[in-house]
């Protein structure tokens, strides 16, 4: 096979791909040739989705990508983007280089809401009513989630513990890891996952599922490693430009569909009405 990473590593991605196409396995070449088709699309793509128009596994995509000098999947597609674009439109398709603060203010906030309006309308609600008897029906709810999606995670713990669930979020992934394996039935696993295809949370899914609990996700993906392995997937994401890396507008969304589960679950249940009386008198102590 081609040694595709021993090309300078200053040649283009795409040169150095479309170069090596012909030494590479059948499988590796249907990959490669799906990006050089569409190289922004791929920005757009889950790891699975891009296995799936190539005809070939995951492992396969993420094995080309190793072959490509780069470490993973993610990777690959911020160098697409960094390469394919320009810099100005690397943070938001509408913004343009000679924009102030207000008018860039004014359509990353118009982004955001339009993909908060977008997954109003598309949001499978099933699966969240699905979610919320998962919550409901545990002794023990444990979030996982790293990066950019742990602080929703925490959050997300502590409002169903204002509800008097018993939900926790450990920050170190191998305590996470560790924890999500000795769950046991009759507990459950959330993971937020923007990807869906992040190696430490779908670790812990993994060992969680292992250990005979049930397992649900909220990510932006509908076919990804991460949907694949779990029970229930509430999909929630936004048309998002690839170049805002971290899918900022994605993490707000994740935000709403949490904050929904959560209102969800204070309606149905019973004994929502005195946590939450209990954990205002707490926090009373705490303001002047």
């Amino acid at each position: 096979m081609t040694d595709i990473a021993a090309a300078p590593a200053a040649t283009p991605l795409l040169e150095r791909l479309r170069a090596a196409l012909p030494g590479l396995t059948p499988a590796e070449r249907r990959v490669g040739e799906a990006v050089l088709a569409d190289p922004r699309g791929v920005i757009h793509h889950s790891v699975s989705e891009l296995a799936a128009l190539a005809e070939t596994s995951t492992a396969t995509v993420v094995r080309l990508c190793v072959s490509l000098g780069l470490r993973g999947y993610q990777e690959l597609k911020i160098t697409l983007a960094s390469q394919s674009l320009a810099g100005a439109r690397r943070v938001l398709d509408t913004v343009d280089s000679d924009d102030d603060a207000a008018r860039v203010a004014a359509k990353v906030l118009a982004s955001t809401s339009a993909a908060i309006d977008a997954t109003a309308s598309a949001l499978d609600t099933r699966q969240l009513e699905r979610m919320a008897d998962a919550v409901l029906a545990a002794r023990r709810v444990q979030f996982g989630a790293v990066g950019t999606s742990a602080p929703l995670a925490a959050d997300a713990a502590y409002r169903l513990m204002t509800l008097g669930i018993e939900a926790t979020f450990i920050a170190d992934v191998h305590t996470q890891h560790v924890a999500a394996r000795m769950l046991g039935p009759g507990s459950l696993f959330l993971a937020i996952s923007h990807t869906g295809s992040t190696v430490e949370t779908l670790a812990a899914a993994g060992a969680a599922r292992d250990s005979g609990a049930a397992t649900a996700a909220v990510t932006s993906f509908s076919s990804s490693p991460l949907t694949d392995l779990v029970d229930i997937a509430v999909v929630a994401g936004s048309v998002e430009t690839a170049y805002r890396v971290e899918a900022m507008a994605s993490r707000i969304v994740h935000l709403a569909v949490l904050d929904a589960l959560h209102v969800t679950l204070a309606v149905r249940r019973e004994r929502a009405g005195d946590a939450l009386n209990l954990t205002e008198d707490v926090l009373i102590q705490h303001r002047l």
